[in-house]
């Protein structure tokens, strides 16, 4: 069997979730469920992110342990996967011990191997330079602007304060060569979509300096091994998840093991801000360890609401919790996913949402399963009908249902295409809800039963090949389509998605899966 690891970044914890974590977590959800129904093992990780010097502020402000700071708001982020209906197999705190001892053997790791020019990975120094504690990272004077209160600001535009400290370096500067071979060389893939993967290779080709990997100004962190008045860098802390997670160090013979059987992973999910962290950082510590880089790392857009950044001074940050209450969780999943190209912004909006459920889901969708499996109750014996002889119109929209699967496999696994997916999806929708209308099996009942018959499971056999796909976007709304038309549990994932429906097996009676917004309780 083959396999498949996929892991969202992990969240940093000084915030409530909002929408943008939702969006990277469903986009990993639905690879997991996808991966699953085809036959591979997955597994999922997610988790939060809770060193470094804005926690240890943000706990002081609150008057509580750094600890005690992120039990609470660590919290937050299980139940926001709770609430998404998100299939995580793990998630993965960085104050837990196993993360800890990885991070140590990783520093260990790199600090007694030899960078590409012969000189050691890690060195002991001085760094003196631009850092931003809302970004925890370090900035270039040339990558800094000056605002109207004359504060230097981060391309993120947070403030950055000059910081002189004693640091350990990673010796980064020695990696270029290696990281620009690695993005060209049989690993054009490795960073996605294609304009963060030329601005990676930009940012590489203008010259790395040696990256701060400690600092001493600060506690709340994993000690540097062997010297515990440096704390590592929150990034080199940070990115160690996706290893530890898998149980590194401590297991790499056992074939049998979560490291030997999944790494390296096949695809990190992660917001386009820290696209650099993960692309250029991430697979120099690696391979500084001994250790081989993911093959994938995509980067995807940000949200805007109502045209506007969302920010607290607005008031326009959007919750996942009350965007569920208010539309439903699977028009949530289905809408974050669809409107817009992944990799791309996009705007958030009311109008823009209930127009994907009413238009999309109760219309296209939702109205085609309904008014077919409500004639099929009342007028073909509330059984699956049997086909009499195929004609053209048939054939063409069953191929095209049976094709769909060829086709979304493409655009998920190559591509992290969500919204194409779906569009090709959709589009067999379209077709066949015309196919209804220019077939009018409500006219045949009265001058043809069995052709009526024909289109009848024509149409169901296509909605079930429908429903089987769009599980991974809408789990619990898709099961309640299969389960009306009596597909069997073990008959759902994409091994049994040319195993036709039988005739004469008995249907429940319908009911409808996505109702208008405004027939909906507003939460």
């Amino acid at each position: 069997m083959s396999r498949y690891y996929v892991t969202t970044p992990i969240y940093y914890v000084n915030d409530a979730p909002h929408i943008g974590h939702a969006y990277t977590t469903l986009a990993c959800d639905v690879l997991a469920r996808f991966m699953r129904l085809d036959g591979r093992e997955v597994h999922f990780l997610t988790g939060t992110d809770e060193h470094g010097q804005k926690v240890e502020k943000a706990a002081r402000d609150a008057g509580v342990s750094p600890q005690d700071f992120t039990d609470r708001v660590s919290r937050n982020f299980r139940d926001l996967a709770s609430h998404l209906n998100v299939s995580n197999d793990d998630f993965i705190r960085t104050t837990e011990p196993r993360h800890k001892a990885c991070c140590a053997e990783l520093w260990r790791r790199m600090a007694s191997s030899e960078a590409p020019n012969g000189e050691s990975n890690i060195y002991l120094g001085k760094y003196a330079g631009w850092y931003a504690v809302r970004d925890e990272a370090f900035y270039g004077e040339d990558e800094l602007t000056t605002g109207p209160d004359g504060r230097k600001r981060a391309p993120s535009g947070a403030e950055v304060e000059w910081v002189e400290e004693p640091s350990y370096f990673f010796r980064l500067s020695a990696w270029q060569d290696w990281l620009l071979d690695h993005y060209a060389r049989g690993n054009t893939e490795f960073v996605g979509p294609g304009t963060r993967r030329n601005e990676v290779m930009s940012f590489v080709r203008q010259g790395l300096t040696d990256l701060s990997i400690s600092r001493t100004t600060f506690t709340w962190g994993i000690p540097v091994p062997g010297d515990p008045a440096h704390i590592m860098y929150v990034w080199l802390d940070a990115l160690a998840n996706y290893v530890s997670a898998l149980g590194w160090p401590g297991n790499e013979t056992d074939p049998e093991g979560l490291f030997a059987r999944f790494w390296p992973a096949d695809l990190h999910m992660v917001g386009k801000d820290i696209v650099r962290f993960h692309t250029v950082y991430w697979p120099a510590f690696l391979k500084a360890a001994g250790l081989e880089p993911p093959r994938r790392v995509f980067a995807h857009g940000w949200w805007t609401v109502e045209g506007q950044k969302m920010s607290k001074s607005l008031g326009n940050v959007v919750k996942p919790a009350e965007m569920i209450s208010r539309y439903g969780l699977d028009p949530v999943r289905y809408f974050l996913l669809r409107e817009v190209p992944f990799g791309q912004d996009g705007d958030f909006s009311q109008a823009a949402i209930v127009r994907r459920i009413n238009t999309d889901l109760a219309n296209d969708l939702g109205n085609l399963g309904q008014r077919v499996l409500s004639f099929v109750q009342k007028n073909a014996g509330a059984v699956v009908p049997e086909p009499g002889p195929l004609s053209a119109e048939d054939r063409k929209l069953l191929d095209a249902a049976a094709g769909l699967l060829v086709q979304v496999r493409g655009d998920l696994v190559a591509a992290q295409a969500f919204n194409r997916a779906l569009e090709a999806v959709f589009a067999v929708v379209a077709e066949a809800n015309r196919y209804v209308d220019s077939q009018a099996p409500w006219t045949l009942r009265k001058t043809d039963q069995e052709r009526m018959r024909t289109v009848l499971y024509v149409l169901a056999e296509t909605i079930r090949r429908v429903a089987i796909l769009l599980q991974p976007f809408m789990p619990d709304s898709m099961a309640k389509l299969l389960d009306q038309l009596a597909v069997p549990a073990d008959a759902r994932s994409f091994a049994a998605f040319d195993a036709a429906l039988r005739p004469g097996v008995a249907l429940p009676a319908p009911a409808g899966v996505f109702p208008r917004y405004q027939d909906m309780a507003v939460g």
